[in-house]
């Protein structure tokens, strides 16, 4: 997968999960992707597609912040993500061989784990 689609994944998961905060500010492209160890140009199509996706909102002057999403916009937003992240382990759980009745054994006892509480 593409680091500039890791890293989006990466932000918006966190703008879902509530880690990051509406109305909280982003680091400067610049200091951010020093940080990161990455060009500034892939951390600028990122912060570009998060804006265009929603996520953020450019404050002119100021820089980019998270955007406050609305309840069916948020709820939208997740079934997209949680889609997206269940085709992927549906792919892996496959090719390994796992009985579809296993692999839903295993997703409900991790589901059910983790459900109310933050990622371990």
């Amino acid at each position: 997968m593409p680091i500039f689609r890791q890293i989006f994944d990466q932000i918006s998961r966190q703008i879902l999960t509530g880690q990051l905060q509406p109305g909280e500010q982003l680091p400067p492209i610049r200091e951010f992707s020093t940080e990161l160890k990455i060009n500034p140009m892939t951390l600028s199509k990122v912060y570009s597609m998060l804006e265009s996706e929603g996520f953020l909102e450019r404050r002119r002057g100021i820089g980019l912040f998270v955007k406050k999403m609305g309840s069916s916009e948020s709820s939208s937003v997740k079934t997209e993500l949680a889609e997206e992240i269940l085709k992927d382990a549906a792919v892996n759980i496959s090719q390994l061989g796992i009985d579809e009745d296993v692999a839903m054994k295993i997703f409900s006892k991790h589901y059910k784990k983790y459900r109310n509480k933050p990622e371990e």
